[in-house]
């Protein structure tokens, strides 16, 4: 199976993944496109962060960012993940700079690939222009379960709903963002910690590595897997939640762990 894979970050999903699938004897990768996140639009970013600010408050907002930390350093801690970017030289995979991921620069490398499937490693919307061009389409992981937890943050929507299971969901792209048909989907029960970040970071990580496990599974078996693809159904979308969302997100967590661990 010959893959490109596309992503917004030398570190991140494609660094912990891309170890995997270029040491599976059934995964030939002709490339890794990294989008540097041009701005088309000035205008249309800041009316997008403005209306996302006046859904989500300004506290909303700011503790946002504060918890981008447990979704990136912080799982540094519980599994292996290498720059992209300095694998692909070691190992002479083709590795490119994109100015934006729906550019013209990106349709021309996955158009020259000629590969069997692209796979999306941690990227925002992806233009059709994009998508359809390998023979069989584009995969996207989304670490969490589908339908239900469309564009989640892992593991912290699932709390707040008083869930104990988390997961990943290996599905098709289509034109909606986290909408395509699911190819595998594995769910697995979180693992409380003492705080709610290093919970988030830790089981974050378990994701990472069963999710980094599942893909190569469909890409080595990917008709199969292909021809039983199911529609996803109705969903719920989520996005940062607001002030008084992660209140309620920090109170269950407390409440879940202590059925789960008696602490």
């Amino acid at each position: 199976m010959r893959v490109i894979i596309l992503t917004t970050s030398v570190y991140g999903t494609t660094g912990h993944h891309l170890p995997a699938l270029h040491q599976s004897k059934d995964v030939e990768i002709a490339m890794v496109v990294v989008s540097q996140g041009q701005v088309t639009s000035r205008k249309k970013q800041i009316l997008k962060r403005i209306r996302k600010i006046l859904k989500i408050g300004l506290r909303g907002a700011m503790n946002g960012i504060r918890m981008r930390k447990w979704y990136s350093e912080d799982i540094n801690k519980y599994c292996k993940i290498e720059n992209a970017e300095a694998y692909c030289a070691t190992h002479n995979i083709p590795f490119k700079r994109v100015p934006s991921t729906n550019s013209e620069e990106t349709i021309r490398l996955f158009t020259e690939s000629h590969a069997d499937v692209g796979l999306s490693l941690g990227n925002g919307y992806i233009s059709g222009k994009v998508f359809k061009i390998p023979k069989w389409g584009m995969l996207n992981i989304h670490h969490e379960i589908l339908p239900q937890y469309q564009n989640a943050q892992s593991i912290i929507w699932q709390l707040y709903n008083g869930s104990s299971d988390t997961g990943y969901t290996i599905h098709k792209i289509d034109k909606h963002i986290d909408s395509g048909e699911i190819l595998l989907q594995e769910k697995l029960p979180i693992v409380f910690r003492e705080t709610l970040e290093d919970t988030v970071a830790y089981n974050y990580a378990r994701l990472f590595d069963a999710s980094a496990e599942g893909l190569v599974r469909v890409l080595q078996n990917f008709e199969q897997y292909f021809s039983i693809a199911k529609p996803q159904g109705k969903g719920t979308s989520y996005t940062t939640p607001s002030y008084m969302q992660f209140l309620e997100i920090k109170r269950q967590f407390e409440k879940l762990k202590k059925q789960r661990t008696g602490k």
